[in-house]
């Protein structure tokens, strides 16, 4: 604003300074003219200059001095700073401005005739009369400082507006612990950056209470599921020690003691795994051939359990092998697949799952299917949850781990597991994973 109003002001100057020159020049000459080529003025002529000085504005003084530096003319008995060294500059062709107080004066040339002396012109007018820039600059200066107030004190309400939201943002976060991560940011209705900060807020909020919830899971279901176990192995060791014993009976507490042991090593081993998975700690993703790790798992299996029986079958085998391959990890996704295939073969009378693989435009789909005790559709919600197990499952050996497990490994590669079950038929998961 302020640099807007300096250039109107100066630039308005300008044009002012060339206004006032023309209009002087005019002005003196046009009486110049009225006069006659001698030094005297005769009186009908002094009454048409008369008439020409009666439409001048106020305060105009005109003097005309001859080629001897007299005065042949003057409007005014007001003397006027004007020595015959300025008279002999403007003959020769200068024209010389001159001030005297409020008064603004112009001399200038006029050839009255030709090869004769010329005459000089002398015009002096107020400045208050002309000078109107005077008054803009202090209409300028003036409106320039209401307006500074103004626009401060607008910008100062229009700030506070702005930056309240950012201070009730700032408040609400400070006000939310480990204690409260079920709180949330108040989003007002407005669509703004501020919205999509405390709605960024609430999202990176999710995602520290799930991981909070996961961590105090992950405490509470292990110190569950290791308490079991270890109460088993202290109550075989005390009693073992209460007498003496055969070494039968030795050998046979002792093995009920390592069978425990395993059972206790596969709930840290499962729990550790899921660990690993709820962490997200899954290393760098590279590309992996989803065919080869379906083989691995089924060798870990069978090395595991020779009895089960695992099929894997292709639906459409692509040429082109790289159509077989994803971003992942690999040891998560074997972990993920021996572990489909461990429960299709326990929870079947035959021990048997059969794999299908089938590979679409941009999704690789494997269906576990077995021929086992099937599972009820209520409890189809619960089956991802750590450590639930359906009544179906009670007589079989197993810690919950598994499914969990799993379903925390598909959402890491951004995939979808589906079950479809029935009662005594059997089940079957389906896993999709994207390709890259």
């Amino acid at each position: 604003m302020l640099i807007s109003r300096i250039g109107s002001y100066y630039y308005y100057d300008l044009d002012r300074e060339q206004q006032i020159l023309s209009y002087f020049k005019k002005r003196a000459i046009t009486i110049a003219q009225q006069l006659k080529s001698t030094n005297q003025v005769p009186d009908a002529d002094k009454e048409d200059v008369n008439k020409i000085l009666g439409s001048m504005l106020l305060s105009e003084h005109i003097k005309v001095f001859d080629s001897k530096d007299e005065v042949i003319f003057d409007s005014s008995d007001e003397p006027l700073p004007i020595t015959s060294q300025l008279l002999a500059q403007v003959r020769d062709g200068l024209d010389v401005k001159v001030r005297q107080g409020d008064l603004e004066i112009i001399l200038i040339r006029y050839v009255h005739q030709p090869n004769q002396p010329p005459w000089v012109v002398a015009y002096a007018s107020e400045l208050n009369v002309l000078n109107r820039h005077d008054r803009l600059r202090d209409v300028l200066a003036i409106g320039w400082l209401i307006s500074l107030i103004l626009v401060s004190f607008a910008g100062w309400l229009f700030a506070r507006d702005v930056f309240k939201p950012v201070a009730d943002i700032t408040n609400q976060v400070n006000n939310i612990s480990a204690g409260n991560l079920n709180k949330r940011l108040t989003i007002g209705p407005q669509k703004d950056e501020l919205s999509d900060l405390a709605q960024t807020f609430n999202l990176m909020l999710n995602r520290l209470e799930q991981a909070f919830t996961a961590q105090k899971n992950f405490v509470s279901h292990a110190s569950h599921e290791l308490r079991t176990p270890l109460a088993v192995i202290m109550g075989e060791v005390e009693v073992t020690l209460l007498k003496e014993r055969s070494p039968a009976a030795y050998e046979e507490s002792l093995t009920r003691v390592l069978n425990e042991v395993r059972n206790l090593n596969d709930v840290v081993n499962g729990l550790l795994e899921l660990a690993r998975a709820e962490s997200g700690t899954s290393g760098t993703f590279q590309k992996v051939r989803i065919d080869e790790v379906l083989w691995d798992s089924q060798a870990q299996v069978l090395h595991k359990n020779p009895e089960y029986k695992v099929e894997i079958r292709y639906e459409k085998i692509p040429d082109n092998v790289e159509e077989l391959q994803l971003m992942g990890d690999e040891t998560l996704l074997r972990t993920a697949f021996t572990n489909l295939m461990d429960n299709a073969c326990k929870y079947s009378g035959n021990h048997r799952v059969e794999v299908l693989l089938e590979v679409g435009a941009d999704t690789l789909s494997i269906h576990f299917q077995d021929q086992g005790v099937g599972i009820s559709e209520e409890q189809l919600p619960q089956l991802f949850n750590t450590f639930y197990r359906g009544s179906t499952a009670q007589n079989t050996p197993g810690y919950g781990i598994g499914l969990a497990l799993v379903k925390r490994i598909i959402d890491i590669h951004q995939g979808q597991i589906h079950i479809t079950s029935q009662p005594g038929t059997g089940s079957t998961f389906t896993v999709k994973l994207p390709l890259f």
